[in-house]
This record gives C-alpha cells, sequence and structure tokens, in this order.
C-alpha cells in the first residue's frame, strides 16, 4: 500500500534534514580546503542529477575568481582565473539561474546550456565565491526543494570553506615563520663562521657553501668593487665563461637593490644570458658595492620577496667580511712598509754628517726636517786635505725615489771630493751620471762649495738651486751666490759649469736652503718667500750660526702653523 504525498514529503524533508545536518559536521569539522570542496561537489551534483559542477573562489586581493574545483565538460579547467563583471541585482541573488536571471552581464560558459545555476558562498561578513552546477542529466528543471537544499548546504559550506581557509593561512604563515626563524638562525650561525675567519678564501667558501646548501643555488656569481679599484670577481660558481670589463663596469652601476633579470638585460650582458641568471642583488656598504648574481635553484622553486631578503643578508655578511680581509691586508702592508720606511729614515739620517764636523774659523749649524719619512732634501759637509766641502741638495718628488736618489747622490759626493780637478768638473761629472742612470723626469737642484781655510774664502758651482744669501758683516742687505749651470740630471754636459767665488771676513753668513723654506705656504696658500727669509737673517745677524738656523725655523713654523707640506734644509756658515 503507498503512502500518501504528504506522508512522503515529510519523510523526504527529513531524510534531507538529516543529511544536511551529517554533511554541515562532517565538513565544519574538517579544515582541509580540498575535502570541503569536492564534497560540496559530489553532493550537489548528486542531489541535482548534474553531470557537470565548478567552484570559483573569489581572491580579493587580485579581484577575480579562479576555478577551485571541476568536474564535467563545463567549459573552464583547474584553477583558470575568471572575471566576473555582474550587475548589482546577480550579486545580490542567493541563487541565480542563468537562463531566467540573465540580464546581460553573464558571460559564457555561464547559460542555460552549461553552467545553469550560480549559487552564492557567503558567509555574514565576506563573499567565498559560487558554486555552479550544469542542468539536469534528464533535462528537467530544478524543483524549488532542490535548489534549497544546495542553498542550505552551499551556506554550510561557505563557513567551513572560510575556515578551512583560515586554516591554511595559519599554517602557511607558520610555515613561513618557521623558514624566517631557521633563515636567522642559518645567518647567526654564519656571521659567526665569518667573524672567525680573516682570510678570504674560508669566507668566500663559507658563502659559496651556504648559496649551494641553504638556497640550492648552483650558478651565481659575487662581484666587488672596493673605491677606486676597478671591480672584480670574487667567487663563483657554475658560471660559463667570463666577464668582460664592460659587463662589469655596467653592473656595479645597477640602482635597483633587487633586479629580476629580463630580455634588455639578457641582451646587456651575453654572460647572464649564458648562465640563466635570474636575479641581481646590489649591496653597498660605505663607499664600496658589491653586485651578487643567482641562477635558478636546483629545486625550480621561484623566488620570493623573503628569499631576497636572505640573500641581501647573507649577500651583506659576506660583503662585510670580504672588506674586512681587504683592510686587514692593507693594515698588514701598511705596517710592513711603516716599518720599512723606518729603516730607511735611519739609514737616512746616518748619510747626513752628525756630528757637523768642526771646522777652523767657521760655525757651521745645520737641519733637515722630512714632511714624509722619507725625503729627497740633502746637506753634507766633507773635510779633505784641499779644503771643506759644504753642499746642500733637493731631489724632485717625495718620499723613496727621492731618498734613493738622493742616496746616490751623496755616494757621488764623497767619491769625487777627494780627486784632483776643478770644482767645475767634478760638477759636470755628477750631472752627466745622473742624467744617464734616472728617469728623464727627475732631476737635482744642487748647490756645492769648497772653503779653502788658507784664502778664508768659499768657491761655488751652484747647479739650478736657490741662491744661498751671503750677508756681509757691516751689508745691509744679502747677495745671492748664483754662478753655476742647470739642474744636475736635466741634460748631459754641453758647457762647463761655471763657478764663483768669495771672500769671507769675520761676522759673514752664508745661508743654504731648500725651497721648502721659501716656498712654505700659510692657511691662505701665501708662500714664506725669500723677502722673508732676508728679513729673518738680517734681524737674527748677530746670533751664531746655530741661533741664526734656529731663528729662521721657528720664524717658518709659525708663518705655517707648524705644518710642512715639503721636505726643509738649512745650512747657516758664519765666519769667526
Amino acid at each position: 500500500m503507498s503512502l500518501p504525498n504528504d506522508q512522503l514529503d515529510g519523510r523526504h524533508a527529513r531524510f534531507e534534514l538529516r543529511t544536511l545536518l551529517d554533511t554541515s559536521r562532517m565538513l565544519i569539522e574538517s579544515h582541509d580546503l580540498g575535502f570541503v570542496l569536492n564534497n560540496l561537489l559530489l553532493i550537489s551534483m548528486g542531489k541535482l542529477f548534474s553531470t557537470k559542477a565548478s567552484i570559483l573562489l573569489y581572491q580579493p586581493m587580485k579581484k577575480h575568481y579562479v576555478v577551485a574545483r571541476n568536474k564535467g565538460q563545463t567549459g573552464l579547467h583547474d584553477n583558470q582565473l575568471i572575471s566576473l563583471h555582474l550587475s548589482d541585482y546577480l550579486k545580490n541573488k542567493d541563487i541565480i539561474q542563468c537562463a531566467l536571471d540573465n540580464d546581460g552581464t553573464l558571460p559564457e560558459p555561464f547559460s542555460e546550456n552549461e553552467l545553469c545555476a550560480m549559487f552564492n558562498m557567503r558567509t555574514s561578513t565576506q563573499h567565498i565565491g559560487y558554486l555552479c552546477v550544469g542542468g539536469k542529466a534528464n533535462k528537467e528543471p530544478f524543483a524549488e526543494h532542490e535548489l534549497n537544499f544546495i542553498e542550505n548546504l552551499v551556506n554550510i559550506s561557505a563557513a567551513a570553506i572560510s575556515n578551512s581557509q583560515l586554516v591554511s593561512q595559519l599554517k602557511a604563515t607558520n610555515h613561513q615563520l618557521d623558514r624566517r626563524v631557521q633563515e636567522m638562525h642559518t645567518l647567526f650561525d654564519l656571521s659567526k663562521e665569518f667573524n672567525a675567519n680573516v682570510d678570504l678564501d674560508p669566507i668566500l667558501r663559507t658563502f659559496k657553501f651556504a648559496l649551494l646548501g641553504q638556497m640550492f643555488i648552483r650558478s651565481f656569481f659575487f662581484l666587488y668593487q672596493r673605491k677606486d679599484t676597478p671591480p672584480e670577481v670574487v667567487v663563483q660558481n657554475g658560471m660559463k665563461g667570463s666577464f668582460s670589463d664592460a659587463e662589469l663596469g655596467e653592473l656595479v652601476r645597477l640602482e635597483h637593490s633587487v633586479t629580476r633579470t629580463g630580455d634588455s638585460h639578457r641582451q646587456q650582458f651575453p654572460i647572464i644570458e649564458a648562465n640563466d641568471i635570474e636575479a641581481l642583488i646590489r649591496l653597498e656598504l660605505q663607499d664600496e658595492v658589491a653586485i651578487m648574481g643567482v641562477g635558478k635553484r636546483a629545486t625550480n622553486e621561484a623566488y620570493s620577496d623573503g628569499d631576497f631578503n636572505f640573500l641581501q643578508s647573507l649577500g651583506n655578511l659576506a660583503l662585510l667580511s670580504v672588506q674586512k680581509t681587504y683592510l686587514l691586508k692593507e693594515r698588514i702592508e701598511n705596517e710592513r712598509l711603516e716599518e720599512e720606511l723606518s729603516i730607511a729614515r735611519t739609514i737616512q739620517r746616518k748619510l747626513l754628517p752628525d756630528p757637523i764636523p768642526a771646522v777652523d774659523g767657521l760655525q757651521i749649524a745645520a737641519t733637515n726636517l722630512s714632511s714624509y719619512q722619507v725625503g729627497g732634501d740633502y746637506f753634507d759637509v766633507i773635510s779633505k786635505a784641499n779644503g771643506t766641502y759644504l753642499a746642500i741638495a733637493d731631489v724632485t718628488g717625495k718620499g723613496i725615489p727621492a731618498s734613493l736618489l738622493m742616496a746616490n747622490l751623496q755616494a757621488m759626493l764623497h767619491v769625487l771630493t777627494p780627486i784632483q780637478g776643478s770644482l767645475s768638473e767634478a760638477t759636470g761629472k755628477i750631472n752627466d751620471i745622473i742624467y744617464k742612470n734616472t728617469p728623464s723626469d727627475k732631476f737635482i737642484s744642487f748647490f756645492w762649495g769648497r772653503y779653502d781655510h788658507d784664502k778664508a774664502a768659499l768657491l761655488y758651482a751652484n747647479a739650478g738651486h736657490n741662491p744661498p744669501m751671503l750677508l756681509r758683516s757691516k751689508a745691509q742687505k744679502p747677495v745671492l751666490l748664483s754662478e753655476g749651470g742647470v739642474l744636475l740630471g736635466a741634460m748631459p754636459t754641453m758647457m762647463a759649469y761655471a763657478t764663483g767665488e768669495v771672500a769671507l771676513s769675520k761676522g759673514d753668513i752664508v745661508v743654504m736652503y731648500t725651497d721648502g723654506v721659501s716656498e712654505a705656504l700659510n692657511e691662505i696658500e701665501e708662500e714664506y718667500g725669500e723677502e722673508r727669509l732676508e728679513a729673518c737673517l738680517i734681524k737674527n745677524a748677530r746670533l751664531n750660526a746655530q741661533g741664526i738656523m734656529e731663528a729662521i725655523l721657528e720664524d717658518v713654523k709659525a708663518f705655517t702653523s707648524n705644518t710642512y707640506s715639503d721636505d726643509i734644509t738649512l745650512l747657516v756658515l758664519k765666519k769667526s
């Protein structure tokens, strides 16, 4: 015996209610988004006797929909992106029956022939997406109770989907946090490893293994440019070919902190194309620049912003450590050079007469102040049987080259002074030797003389040097000792050097000096000059030779605020 229709409807309603209750419990308890979507799709298709259906999930950040699940010939495919520009009327409907409600804003395939019903999935606070179902297999229209069932199922599923998405986001966030914590630990360990090494090779090896082991990067390079030096590749791995100087110069001019390489970069830099470099990372430390290039990862995983942050941190650690090794190397080199210069200065000081030989009838005072540890100024006092030789010289330039040439001059003077012959001939021989054995840009200004004890006269030759000043005991103005010829080393001796001779009486003063005295500069770039030197000499003429020399030095120091830009040498004679 068949049951009345109202009893059948009641049983059917109770069955659907139990189904909804069981389904809601199952969906809400599950936090697996795939499980929720699959069950929603299968239950809906089974209830409506449909052979095709899709679930579209809304992505609010990108303002489009993605096909999250798809079954049957819907005209859509998984992960397809769709933009729906529905009218406000359709957006507000819970159920859109495409054939009946289409107001012209529904695109294909949302039509009666394919996906003919769209159920709006939403919670009380957000729009989740749409469940899109095709028509019944028997071509019959959907019954009202069927649509109501699916609508209730969709409402339950919307909450489950929202919860699943939230859980997925939390898991992804936790995963990212775990990864960042791991990266922080890695960077901390690497920083300790970098700091433990002062040699370049182990630092670069640590950097290399970090990229290979932590980021799975097989092809990379690290180029470094120090201030005022050309860029150089300090470490690379898996790179084919070599960088041209032009490529290195252009790479260090990249401005962005992270540059994802594109077609323009591959055309500009052939080595990037050849090695499939994915990104270029610029690192800066004070005035120094480094460029790190990274190729594809062995896992084929794309680089994220977090990956680039890690690479920048790793690169900065490496750059700091590489800079440290260069600075340490420079410091060691400078200390070694300072030690060698100190030894050279000691040797050079021993080339100068100390103490100055005593000469009957003459007071002699001399000093040499170098602006560098070693310099090119020179003076000498050599006592020989035929008289006392007094010399002063200034080599062009400063530092070690000038000091070497000065040492050669000192050796020549000590060899040539004992020989028989004129002062003019000896000066010519010295000039020819220097001309043949020194670079064309090196010269020596030189003045020397021989004091004849019997005649109390000074015979001299001036080779391009500042003319010494001779101040007679009763004169108001000094005279200049300028007889001679060209600078030593400027050209071969083609004309004999002229000589001059001056008789010295009691109280007469001769001041020999280098241009470090006359060309000393004050704060406004004004030179001390011969006039100030002359005035200082006249003012202090009553003093002995030592006192005159000290007075001139004090006057120059006061003028320059005790700052020298050139070597200063003084040789003062006073007839007693």
